[in-house]
Formats: C-alpha cells, structure tokens, sequence
C-alpha cells in the first residue's frame, strides 16, 4: 500500500482545489521558501487525524484554513482527502477488496472536523485503526520532518520502543490490548460502584425497614388515638347537651319574668306620653306670655339707648366747636408762614435767573475753547504719528542695509580665507607620483591571475571527481535504501505473520504452554509447520485437518495419553510422526496427493477425494463410499448426505498459505540481508575515496584561496592606487573651479556692500530730516497742551458753576411751587373750617 495522491482545498496556502500526483515510491517537492512545501507534510499528518495546533505550526486548529490575503478572500473551510493503492492487499478485513482507499477530512470555521472514509461520514477513530501496525500515522515514524531524525537518535529507550513496534507491525495488537485493560479497568471500576450503590442500599434498606416498623406503630398508634379522641368527643357532647338541657329551663323562666316587665313598662310609657302632651300645652301657654315680655323690655331699653345718644352726640358737638376752633387758630398762623416763604423764595428766584444766563453763555464760550484746543492737540497727534510711520521706513531700511553690510563683510572676509587654502591646496597636490606604483602593481596582478588560473582548473578537476563519486554514492545509498525498505517491510510483514500464526497455532495459550513445558515439549512443532501444500488447495487442507493444524507433533503418542488429564483448560490435539497405515483404502486423487509432508497423514487425507470445482465435486458424490468424502479448492467439503463449508475471519483461516508466506520472508529476508551487507561494503569504500579526493580538494581550495585572496589584493591596490589618481585630479580640477567662483563672489560680494552702504547713507540723511520736524513738533505739542490743560479747567469751573446754579433755580422751583399748592389747600382748610364754627 502507498500514498498515489493528495487532494487538498481552502488547506493554508492551497486556497484552490490542487491535486498532488505520487506516482512513483520516490518523489521530490521542491520550490522557494514560502511556497507551502511543509503545508503538504502538514496536510498528510492533519487528514490521518493530528488534533494538535502546535504540531501544524499553528495556534488553533481554525489556522489550517486560507485566511485571505490582499487579493483573495478568506474560505470558510478546508479540505484534505489521502488517496492510498491498496492493491496489494495490506489492509485487511473488510477494507481487503478495495483496491483503492480514500481518506478525507474537512473543518470549518467553527472548529467542526467531519472525517470520511471512502465516501462515508467516519470517526477520528476509525482512521487511527486502519494505520494502527502499518506505520502510518499522525506522528508516526514514518512521516520525517525537521528535527525528527535527532528525536530518534536521542530517544530515550521506552521512546524508541514504541518506533520499532510500530515498525513491526505489533502496535495494532499492543493498541488492542490497551482497549480491552481500559474496557476491564472500566468494568472493574464499574463493578466497584455496583458494590457501593448495593452497600448503600443495604444501608437504605435497613434505614426503611426501621421507617417501615415506626409506620405501622404509628399507624396502630393512630387508630388507637382517633378511637381515643371519638370517645372523649363522645363524652363532651354529653356533658354539653345536660348543660344545654338546664341553660334551656333557665332562659325559659327568665322570658317569663322579661314579658312581665315589658308589660309594666308599656303602662308606664302610656303615663309618660300623657303626661307629654299635658307639658306641651303648658309650654306653649308661657312662650306667649314670655313674648310679650320681652316685647315691652325692647321697646324700654330702646328708648333709654336714644336718650343716652342724644347726650353723647351733644357732648361730641361741643368736642368737634373746640378742635375746629384750634385747628383754624393753627391754619390761620400756618397761612402767613407760608405767604413770607412764597415772597422769600419768589425774591431768591429773581436774584439767580440774570445769573444763570450769565453762567451758561460763560459755560458755552469755555467749552468751545476746550473743543477747539482738543482739535488742535489732534491734528498734532496727527502730525506726529505722520512723522512717526516717515521715519519707520528708513530706520528699518538703515538697520537692514547694516545687517547686509556686515553679512557682505563677513562672506568677504571667509571667501578670502577660502581662496589662500584653496591656493595652498593646488600647490600641495599632484597626479604624478601615483604613476609608477599603478604601472608596478598591473605586472603584479597578470603574475597573480596566472597563478589562479592554473589552482582553479586544479580545483575544477577534483570537484568533478567530487561530484562523481558522490553521485555514485547517491547510487549506492539510493539502492541500500531500497534495499532496507524491502528488508525491514519484509521483516514487519513477516513479524506480523508470525504474530498471527503463533495465535492461529494456538502458542500463545498459557495454560496450553505450561503443559508443554511440563511434558518437555515446548520446542515440538505444530503439523501446520511441517506442510507443504499444492498452491490453491490450502484453504481445502485447512477445512479437512481443521484443529489438526494445531496438533504438537510427537514420536510417540501412547505415553501421554495419561498426562492429558492434567490439562486445566483448552484443549490439545497430539499427532504420531512415527505412526503408518496402509494404502489399501486410498480414494483415487485423494486430497493427500496435494501435500507434500514427511509424516503420514493418510488417516486424515487419504479418504477425501479433490474435485476442482463444486459440479465436479456434487458429480462425485454419489459414487463416494461410506468412509469416503469429496472437496473444492474452495473448501466446500461433502459427503454422502452432508455438505461443510466454514467461513473463518482472517487470523483463523490461511495457517498454511501464511506459513508457506512466512518461510519465503525468511529466505527473502537472508537474501537482503547479503545484498544489503554488501552495498554497505561498497558504501564506505566509495565514501573512503570521496575523503581522499575531498581532502586534496580541500588542499587545492585552500591554495586557490590564498591566490585569489593576494589576486585580491593587488587588485585592490591598484583600483585604490588609480581610484586615489582619479581622485586627485579630480580634486584639482574642482580646486581650480571653487578658485575661479571664489574670486567671482568676492567681487559681487564687494559692489553689494557699496551698494549698501549708499542705501544706508541715503537712510540716514532721511532719518536727520524726520529727526528735525519731530523736535519741532515736540515743541508745538507743550505749547498745545497748556492751552488744551487750561481750557479745560476753565471749561470744568464754568461748568460746575452753571450745574450748581440751576440745581439751586430748579431747587427754588419745586419749593416755590410745593409752597403755593400748600397755601392753596390751606386757604381751602381754613374756608372749611370757618363754615363748621359758624
């Protein structure tokens, strides 16, 4: 079985659907790194089940699938599916008829892995059971990456067991065998639940046996108590109902003597309600005469209440005659008062008003002078600041013309500096000298390149010869490869077979083996090791001899008949090598014919005729004896009345064709055990020979190196020799240019500092100018702010007279004016009061 292709969709870099094709055992993947060579080991290892992120080179399983770059969207899965050739029918069971077996898996964003096996939706367990023993796997020795062949060298033993079981095939078995201890364990441990679920409910049994006790207690208990209670009951009723009995006598006098009661009280209700409307009567009869009574004192109290007026109104009168004659008394004198202050304050007002006129036109002139001197002192500010923005100009022209004068002065002075180096520096240097150095180093460099030539075509025949041998140790290594595959196949496939003949044979029995040992006949072969049969009619050998195959064989059988007894369990078959019978009873083309043995097996074979097929075997049945049978390549065996046909799984069935199998593998195994011997002779002779060449290589290398390191070298020295040539009269040539273009600046540098220098004169002569009109302006300005300070104190003194003057006219107004209206209403007063005391 091998690998023929690799399916792979949305897996990392695979973003597209890409078919990788193995069409041969041997098969190279190559490309730029980066191009998903590891993505194609890490398919393989992902699709025969690795659950690990880390051992995929990823952080989570969801990293498998393409996750989009700049020009393609990411996928929302990935697909890998293993097509293996199993023509040769390594896997056996029920995958044995397919030629051709398919293993996929895919996963999705969410994490989900669905595996397929053949077309047909599977577990992760199902594929780990398929390469268990075929080397295949996940992480299995068969799979070599980066780093695995130093984890196998330096694998610790119990590590390196687990390898070579693999490749022996046992790992299956081993894997097998670790299921079924889980399976017991788990059973085990199962059983020790049972046992403490039982103890436990033991212990609750016990808890409800006791429950169970105290409730039929309880419930005797409880009848008892409701028997208890029912006659208690019975016995209050009793007593209730004599009490009931009396209580009933007793109301029943005492309703007696209520009727006589309520009967005496309706007489005297009748008393009351007479003597009523007698009370009523009598009632009415004195409100009348309590009206009348209080009629007459109304009318008195009435009348004394108008006398008592009458005085109190007089007395009043007379009260209001001596006020109203105080009050005209004090108007009267109230009067005059205030006709004196309307005269004074009429005086006053006739002062202040030829006053007030004179103040308010004095006012006026003043605060035209103040406006006037204002007006002037603007028009000087304005002068001023004229004068000011003139003078900006050249001050700011005058101090940027300086500015330019000293940077002109200073670019002079270091272009004059510049030009004496300069001048220095092109007497200092010259070309010349490098002449005869370069002319001396160019005869040194052909000497040189001579000699390099000659060790490089030394060098270039030893590494043909390199090359040579190495190709045939490729060879050599390429076929003992081979060679050691077959052989440790052969060795895996014959290990395997010799595990499941050992367990067809029944040699792993223990109790079996103990009894063999004890008998000394644990070396004795069984009949299935000592035949040979005619290649088709094995699987009719085996259905005829059955359990014989399992049969120890033994010189003599007689003397352990006795010893069979003290076999405890299973069952022995013992077969006599020494034992004969006759040929009398042979059928014709016995099956016996078809086995070559050196033991006589005529009892078992003799007797059972080989039909080639079924029709001749059912034409042959008729016409068989009593003891006589007839059987199929197949293994359909008949008799006279009874067909047999056994369909045995794949470790009961083909002992002998497995046996045939595994003596050839031992004789394959010799062979490639020779050939493999040998190649390794020739291996190491051939790498003796790469040594020896390499080493002269080496040598002829090295002086190689030291000529092309000294050819180097004066190559160097001479490109640094005309480098520094080439540089020199370079830097001439430019020393001579900067010469030239410093000379040029020093004389523009010159006439722009002339030129400056007039501008700033010119600056100046205007500053002088400005200088003069701004002091006479200073002078103007103190003559103008003494008129302007005067005019404005005279304009204030003007104007708080006038203010304090018509505050005192308006004061005199209100007054005078308040005065008349209090005369007026005191004139009224007075009229008023002169009517009331007349």
């Amino acid at each position: 079985m091998h690998l023929s292709k690799l399916k792979l969709s949305g897996f990392k870099s695979f973003v597209d659907p890409t078919t990788v094709p193995f069409p041969s055992k041997l098969i190279g993947v190559v490309g730029p790194n980066g191009c998903g060579k590891s993505n194609i080991i890490d398919a393989v290892r992902w699709v025969m089940g690795e659950s690990s992120a880390k051992h995929l080179r990823g952080d989570s399983m969801a990293d498998v699938i393409f996750s989009g770059s700049s020009s393609r969207k990411p996928v929302g899965q990935a697909s890998v599916e293993l097509v293996f050739d199993n023509s040769d029918g390594t896997l056996g069971g029920e995958y044995a008829n397919y030629n051709e077996i398919s293993i996929k898996r895919t996963v999705s964003r969410d994490g989900h892995s669905v595996y397929y096996l053949n077309g047909t939706k599977c577990r992760r367990r199902d594929i780990t059971d398929i390469f268990l023993g075929t080397g295949l796997g996940p992480r299995s020795y068969a799979i070599i990456e980066q780093g695995t062949i130093s984890r196998i060298i330096e694998a610790k033993p119990e590590e390196l067991r687990v390898f070579l079981e693999e490749a022996a095939g046992i790992s299956k078995y081993k894997e097998r065998r670790r299921e079924t201890v889980n399976r017991i364990k788990h059973t085990r441990d199962n059983l020790d639940r049972l046992s403490d679920l039982r103890d436990e409910l033991d212990k609750q049994l016990a808890r409800l046996k006791r429950q169970s006790r105290t409730a039929a207690r309880y419930k005797v208990l409880r009848e008892e108590e409701r028997l208890a209670k029912g006659q208690l009951q019975a016995l209050r009723w009793q007593n209730i109902n004599h009490h009931y009995e009396e209580t009933e006598a007793v109301i029943s006098k005492q309703q007696i003597a209520v009727e006589g009661v309520v009967a005496k009280q309706r007489a005297v209700e009748t008393d009351i309600e007479k003597q009523r409307q007698d009370h009523t009567e009598a009632s009415d009869k004195f409100n009348q005469i309590q009206s009348r009574f209080y009629s007459v004192g109304s009318d008195i109290a009435r009348l004394e209440q108008s006398i008592q007026h009458a005085k109190e109104r007089r007395q009043q009168i007379q009260t209001d005659i001596r006020q109203a004659e105080n009050e005209w008394n004090q108007a009267q004198a109230q009067l005059n008062v205030d006709r004196q202050r309307i005269e004074s304050l009429e005086k006053e007002r006739g002062e202040l008003e030829p006053q007030l006129s004179q103040l308010e036109a004095a006012a006026k002139q003043s605060a035209q002078k103040f406006s006037d001197s204002e007006q002037a002192m603007q028009q000087w500010q304005s002068s001023w600041d004229d004068i000011n923005k003139q003078a900006m100009a050249p001050a700011q022209a005058a101090e940027v013309q300086r500015t330019r004068i000293e940077n002109f002065d200073k670019t002079i002075a270091d272009l004059l500096q510049r030009k004496e180096k300069l001048e220095e520096e092109l007497h200092s240097i010259s070309p010349e000298k490098f002449n005869q150095e370069i002319d001396a180093l160019q005869q040194q460099l052909e000497t040189t390149t001579v000699d390099a030539e000659q060790h490089k075509k030394s060098v270039e025949s030893s590494q043909q010869q390199i090359t040579q041998a190495r190709e045939e140790i490729n060879l050599l290594n390429n076929a003992l490869h081979a060679k050691r595959d077959d052989l440790q196949s052969m060795r895996g496939r014959c290990s395997s077979l010799e595990a499941l003949q050992q367990a067809a044979l029944g040699k792993e029995d223990s109790d079996l083996n103990q009894w063999l040992n004890a008998q000394s006949l644990s070396d004795a072969p069984r009949l299935a090791e000592e035949l040979n049969v005619e290649s088709g009619w094995e699987r009719a050998v085996e259905s005829v001899l059955g359990h014989y195959l399992q049969a120890v064989c033994i010189n003599d059988t007689s003397n352990l008949a006795s010893q069979l007894t003290q076999l405890e369990n299973g069952s022995i078959a013992l077969f006599d090598t020494t034992a004969t019978t006759s040929t009398e009873s042979l059928a014709s083309n016995a099956l016996l014919e078809k086995v070559n043995s050196s033991y006589d097996l005529k009892s078992v074979l003799g007797n059972v005729v080989a039909a080639n097929t079924l029709d001749d075997a059912l034409a042959l049945r008729s016409n068989l004896a009593l003891h006589q049978s007839v059987i199929t390549p197949e293994g359909v065996w008949l008799g006279q009345n009874w067909i047999r046909y056994v369909k045995n799984d794949a470790s009961e069935s083909g002992i002998l064709q497995r046996e045939q199998e595994i003596k050839s593998l031992h004789q394959g195994i010799d062979s490639l055990d020779a050939d493999v011997k040998e190649l390794q002779t020739k291996l190491e002779q051939q790498q003796q020979q790469l040594k020896n060449v390499e080493s002269e290589r080496d040598a002829q290398q090295a002086t190689l190196n030291q000529a092309t390191r000294q050819l180097a070298d004066v190559q160097a020295q001479l490109n640094a020799k005309k480098n520094n040539r080439q540089q020199v009269e370079s830097r001439q040539g430019n020393l001579q240019t900067e010469f030239t273009q410093a000379e040029g600046k020093i004389t523009q540098a010159q006439n722009d500092a002339r030129e400056a220098r007039g501008q700033l004169q010119q600056a100046l002569d205007s500053m002088a100018e400005l200088e003069k009109k701004r002091n006479e302006l200073s002078q103007q300005r103190d003559v103008f702010a003494e008129q302007h300070t005067q005019s404005r104190i005279k304009s204030n003194e003007d104007r708080d007279a006038l203010h304090k003057v018509t505050i005192r006219v308006e004061t005199l107004r209100t007054e005078l004016s308040s005065t008349q209206q209090t005369l007026e209403r005191m004139e009224s007063q007075l009229e008023q009061l002169t009517s009331r005391r007349d």
